[in-house]
C-alpha cells in the first residue's frame, strides 16, 4: 500500500522521514509536550526520534498504524505528529501533539478533522477513539471540533513522570 498523504487547506500530514528526526525530537523534548502525552519521555534523547521514524514505517506495512508528521503546506516546517494506533477490528486510536512554537493556530483541529476523514473513507474504519489528560481541556476541543462524542472520565498512566491520571474518553463512529 502507497504511504498515506493527507492535505488540508494549510497542512501537510505525510510518514515521517529519516530527516526529520532532529525536528521531531526538539519540539516533542519540550516538557510541556511530555507533560501531557502518554507515551513521550522527558528528557527526549535523540536516538529515540529515529526508532520512532524507523517503527512508522513498519506499523504501516503490517497495518498496525498510521503515522503522520504535519507541515505546513506552505513552508514545509514541522509543526507536530498525529496518529491512528492500534488499528485493528475496524478501530483505532487517535493520537497527536503539537509543538509549542505552533499552540492555538489551530492545526491540531485542521489535521485532526483531515485525519478522521482519511480514517472512514481511506482505512474503512468503523470507530476511532482517544482520550486527553482531564487538565489539558484544549486537546478536547479538538476532538469535539473533529466529532468525536465525550463518553465519560477514565484514569490513565500519563505524562512523563508516568502518574496515573484523570482522562476524559471519547469516540466517534463513521456514519454518525
Amino acid at each position: 500500500m502507497d504511504e498515506p498523504r493527507i492535505e488540508t487547506q494549510r497542512l501537510l500530514l505525510r510518514t515521517p522521514q529519516p530527516e526529520d528526526a532532529s525536528e521531531v525530537q526538539r519540539l516533542a523534548g519540550d516538557f510541556r509536550i511530555a507533560d501531557v502525552t502518554r507515551s513521550i519521555p522527558h528528557p527526549y534523547p535523540p536516538e529515540l526520534a529515529q526508532r520512532w521514524i524507523e517503527r512508522c514505517a513498519e506499523e504501516w506495512a503490517s497495518g498496525a498504524a498510521a503515522n503522520f508528521i504535519i507541515t505546513e503546506a506552505d513552508s514545509g516546517k514541522l509543526v507536530g505528529c498525529m496518529a491512528l494506533k492500534d488499528i485493528s477490528r475496524g478501530e483505532a486510536e487517535v493520537g497527536y501533539w503539537i509543538g509549542v512554537p505552533y499552540w492555538s493556530r489551530g492545526y491540531a483541529s485542521e489535521a485532526c478533522n483531515a485525519l478522521v476523514d482519511f480514517a472512514f473513507r481511506h482505512l474503512r474504519l468503523r470507530r476511532l477513539h482517544a482520550s486527553h489528560l482531564a487538565r489539558n481541556p484544549q486537546s478536547g476541543r479538538v476532538l469535539f471540533k473533529a466529532g468525536f462524542r465525550h463518553l465519560g472520565l477514565g484514569h490513565a498512566a500519563c505524562g512523563s513522570q508516568g502518574k496515573v491520571e484523570p482522562v476524559e474518553l471519547y469516540e466517534q463512529v463513521s456514519g454518525e
